[in-house]
């Protein structure tokens, strides 16, 4: 995957990666051996870049992208509200609320990600994006096709 665009997409995300909430997301595995950091910067860029190509609001979708998994806990050993697949995109969204200045967009695409599991369709069509991206990118962790493609280290925002 060659890395297109990088300052503009860091020009839309920078100011929420350099949030330590956002930065401790890196603490917590994901899928496999991929951190939640590191799949949310993932599915931030392939939301941005694919938003920017259709001629949509590519600056939300690369927000709403990067805090759509900003449940802030270790979802295999803690605590937490029902199962995580259905309860985690409302945790993102309240601890994205408390931190930072969400648009409607960005908390649809934050709070309806798991769609279908959230039952009620994204509002918006970045959303549509970012639930997308997200199943995408996720498969890539899992079938280890992520680290092939070394998508970290060529952003240089997380260790790969």
């Amino acid at each position: 995957m060659e890395i297109k665009d990088q300052q503009g997409f860091l020009d839309c995300v920078s100011d929420l990666l350099s949030d330590p909430s956002v930065q401790s997301m890196e603490h917590l595995s994901q899928h496999v051996d991929v951190s939640c950091l590191q799949h949310s910067i993932f599915v931030s860029y392939v939301s941005y870049r694919a938003c920017k190509a259709l001629g949509w609001n590519y600056e939300e979708a690369a927000r709403g992208g990067l805090l759509h998994d900003l449940f802030l806990y270790d979802w295999r050993t803690e605590p937490h509200e029902g199962l995580h697949g259905f309860s985690h995109p409302k945790a993102a969204l309240k601890n994205a609320e408390e931190r930072f200045s969400l648009t409607d967009r960005e908390k649809d695409i934050i709070v309806k990600h798991m769609w279908p599991l959230t039952l009620r369709p994204p509002r918006f069509r970045e959303s549509f994006i970012v639930s997308g991206a997200d199943k995408v990118c996720a498969l890539a962790e899992m079938f280890h096709i992520y680290h092939a493609i070394k998508f970290a280290a060529k952003l240089k925002l997380s260790p790969a």
